[in-house]
């Protein structure tokens, strides 16, 4: 299996010694995957690839194309570490952790650190990550983190060392699990042979933590996430799922000295802990940062006053600082009395004339980064650079910059790091790697996850590591007991153990917006495509249209804004064009909603959807040959989406508010269908299309021995309560489901209630020959306001999904 596996030179390998010798604990992994074969080993290492992708697992690329999501990518063979070296790692991790609760408690406190010379000042006042409205302020339960993660690797003497420390807003766990199921379920005899260390235990002890860091019994914690559009919302959503805490937004949340509370569709929801996902100057935009469309007005007063757990605290980020790096073999001895067990690349602060003095000498063999850990704009990326490649122009631009601010730049050695295997086109192949070790506050004590998320280059220079720039990433499996000897541990707490629970959670209004906006964009698609089909005849395609009823379907399109006036064909255009109203671009908006609150759709109905959008917006030339065929597969899709929702979300608040939107939007696009094609009962033709965009083609005809004529037509698409498709079942629907939800004050009808009343009474009409072009209108209209109302009455503001869409009313 090692093959022509060789190390890179110079560095140290996991996996093979200096002599090429396969190192003890490797052997089982390699003689296992000889034992398999080469076919199989790919075989089981697509269908990791295929877990993840079914699984939605993505993370987000920011470019200059635009943002996309990326499937996660998995270097498929773990890092396997000893018991012996694990133990050791953790043990470093967690006294870092120590350490950085006391450095914190310090400089966000009495400062002695600063006064006694043992921390520079300008370290702490010119670090963006020091929020002065917070500076002398305690957090709520007494600990400024509660998550921390530090990122390793080997030196290319084999010792661990420290490449960065993560306090501001650990991210990737979440990753590490989901990397830990891909594996373990390709690999199970090779994982249980093992007895490769679980992860459920640690984030049980992360809950329990957090949790406990409130001092209510029956403690609320929310997951604070920036949104959908950071790089790691899928991470976001997962954990929060796993770990049983509300997933919400700035825009959820309310704040003030009287505490955090949840915006829900039921009112206010205090909020006792919050697990921030949002760097700390987003977090508050009153006295953090004024830009920021992240974060809580009034989060920083009720940190002050004692009201909310933020975890890990606001100002956690400070001690990320490179520029304190050099500072921490003194502190570890000062503050906690114990030698640095995990020691940093060596690194120079700038700020200090000899420090300097030596960078500007050794600026070859250094490099150079930014003191603070943040870019700086027009000079120098996070990333830093290497002074031996630096051009002689760019080199004395740099000097004259340290020379001239050296507090905003830190000097650092180059560290060669090790390398271990990836499988890389169906061979063995060594790339740099890292490690993440996360390690949690729990109510017994620092933990640490057994394990981590390893990252990997896809090219042989180290400084491809972040998958921002391509890199890859891992499990690591620590080997420990073998599992016979030890109960099986899950992420969540067995079921006999759990408290009996029917109710749904909370339901931010924002996600109950969403909801509502998912389900009429996946219906308003739906509706554009049966219109599609009508270009093509009847359902089974023998009648061909009159080309009158072709111009007027193609006018009803361009009106609903899936094509242009000049658009030829049309269909093509409404199908796969850029319009507002086209089916690929009705499609991506219900993706956007859906993915706000995809932690509460069916995996299933996720992953059509997203099948459904990546093949409406990148059509090869055959789909494109068969644009009919394309149609019928994306009915079905949005039919199997549909039926997902209805079958596995549970009767509540969320499952309403996502019918609710497909009742409003299929009343209203039957009702303008209606006004269209039946406005002239004379024309066969569009009463057979009315009645195929109603999808009442067959009762129509078990009914009526005779054609198509309006009233019958009119009957069965406007007025049947029994027809599912109907508006009037929409309607009564629509009704329940107000009926259902709160939002009334002291049960007094509202807006909603009147027009959903007057819906009902009009529709209640005996004959449908009264309903002409003008009241056909007034329905439309009073479904339009009834949306308004439903955005009034239940998310409690103007929903920008309804301002962006107002333009599609005739």
């Amino acid at each position: 299996m090692v093959g022509g596996y060789r190390g890179l030179p110079g560095v140290h390998d996991e996996m093979i010694d200096a002599e090429g010798r396969v190192r003890p604990h490797w052997l089982p992994v390699l003689s296992h995957l000889a034992g398999l074969g080469a076919v199989e080993t790919a075989t089981r290492f697509a269908g990791a690839d295929r877990y993840l992708r079914e699984s939605g697992v993505v993370y987000r690329v920011y470019g200059e194309g635009g943002d996309v999501d990326r499937p996660w990518p998995l270097a498929h063979l773990p890092i396997v570490l000893t018991e012996a070296d694990w133990e050791k790692l953790a043990e470093g991790v967690v006294q870092r952790a120590r350490l950085f609760e006391a450095v914190l408690g310090d400089l966000m406190g009495d400062a002695t650190l600063v006064a006694d010379g043992a921390v520079p000042a300008a370290i702490v006042a010119g670090n963006p990550e020091f929020l002065r409205p917070l500076a002398g302020v305690r957090p709520a339960d007494g600990h400024h983190l509660h998550l921390y993660a530090a990122d390793v690797s080997r030196a290319p003497d084999g010792r661990w060392w420290v490449l960065a420390d993560r306090t501001q807003a650990p991210s990737g766990a979440g990753y590490a699990i989901e990397n830990r199921i891909a594996l373990s379920r390709v690999l199970p005899e090779l994982f249980d042979s093992l007895g490769v260390e679980r992860l459920g235990p640690f984030f049980q002890a992360l809950r329990s933590g957090l949790v406990e860091a409130s001092s209510r019994d029956d403690a609320r914690v929310a997951l604070f996430s920036p949104g959908p559009w950071n790089e790691t919302y899928f991470e976001h959503a997962f954990l929060a799922r796993c770990l049983g805490f509300q997933l919400v937004e700035g825009g959820d949340l309310v704040a003030s000295s009287a505490g955090v509370s949840v915006r829900t569709v039921e009112g206010l929801e205090p909020v006792d802990v919050l697990l921030r996902r949002v760097d700390a100057d987003f977090s508050d935009p009153l006295e953090l940062n004024p830009g920021s469309r992240l974060g809580v007005p009034g989060l920083t007063e009720a940190v002050r006053a004692g009201r909310v757990v933020v975890a890990n605290a606001l100002g956690s980020g400070l001690v990320e600082a490179p520029a304190l790096t050099g500072y921490l073999p003194g502190l570890a001895r000062r503050l906690l009395g114990e030698q640095l067990l995990l020691p940093n690349v060596a690194t120079w602060w700038c700020g200090e004339p000899a420090a300097r003095a030596t960078v500007l000498r050794n600026l070859q063999d250094l490099a150079l980064a930014p003191a603070f850990g943040r870019s700086l704009p027009g000079i120098l990326d996070s990333a830093g650079v290497l002074g031996a490649r630096l051009s002689k122009a760019d080199r004395e631009r740099y000097v004259a910059k340290v020379e001239r601010r050296g507090v905003d730049f830190v000097g650092r050695e180059p560290l060669r790091l090790s390398t271990a295997p990836i499988f890389d086109k169906g061979r063995l192949a060594p790339r740099p790697f890292s490690i993440r070790i996360f390690v949690a506050r729990t109510p017994t004590g620092w933990r640490a996850m057994p394990g981590g998320l390893a990252r990997f280059s896809e090219r042989e220079d180290a400084r491809f590591l972040s998958m921002q720039r391509g890199g890859r990433s891992g499990d690591v499996w620590v080997i420990g007991t073998a599992p016979a000897t030890r109960p099986e541990v899950r992420l969540l707490p067995e079921p006999d153990a759990a408290e009996i629970r029917r109710d749904g959670g909370i339901l931010p209004a924002r996600a109950a917006d969403n909801l509502f906006w998912f389900g009429r964009y996946v219906e308003r698609a739906e509706t554009t495509l049966r219109l599609l089909r009508g270009l093509d005849g009847n359902d089974d395609g023998v009648v061909e249209i009159s080309p009158d009823l072709a111009r007027r379907i193609a006018r009803l399109l361009v009106t609903w804004g899936a094509a242009e006036e000049d658009d030829d064909p049309v269909a093509e255009s409404a199908l796969w064009g850029d319009g507002s109203g086209s089916v690929a671009s009705l499609v991506a908006e219900a993706h956007r909603t859906g993915a706000v609150v995809r932690d509460r759709l069916s995996p299933d109905a996720w992953r059509a959807l997203i099948d459904l959008r990546d093949r409406l917006r990148d059509p090869d030339a055959a789909h494109r040959r068969d644009l009919f065929g394309e149609i019928e597969k994306a009915l079905r899709t949005i039919a199997a989406i549909v039926g997902l929702a209805h079958e596995n979300m549970n009767r509540r608040e969320g499952w309403r508010f996502l019918d609710l939107g497909r009742r409003i939007e299929r009343a209203i696009g039957l009702s303008r269908s209606a006004r269209r094609f039946a406005e002239d009962g004379t024309d066969v033709d569009a009463l057979d299309l009315l009645l195929d965009l109603a999808d009442g083609r067959l009762t129509y005809r078990m009914r009526y021995l005779a054609g198509s004529a309006r009233r019958p037509v009119l009957d069965l698409v406007l007025l049947d309560e029994a027809n599912p498709r109907a508006v009037a079942f929409q309607v009564a629907r629509i009704r329940e489901h107000l009926a259902a939800l709160p939002g009334r004050h002291g049960g007094i009808p509202d807006a909603a209630d009147r027009i959903v009343a007057r819906l009902t009474e009009i529709l209640a009409a005996s004959d449908p020959a009264i309903f002409d072009t003008t009241r056909i209108e007034a329905i439309v209209a009073d479904l339009m306001a009834l949306s308004d109302a439903v955005t009034t009455r239940c998310f409690g503001h103007a929903s920008p999904v309804a301002a962006a869409t107002d333009a599609l009313e005739e």
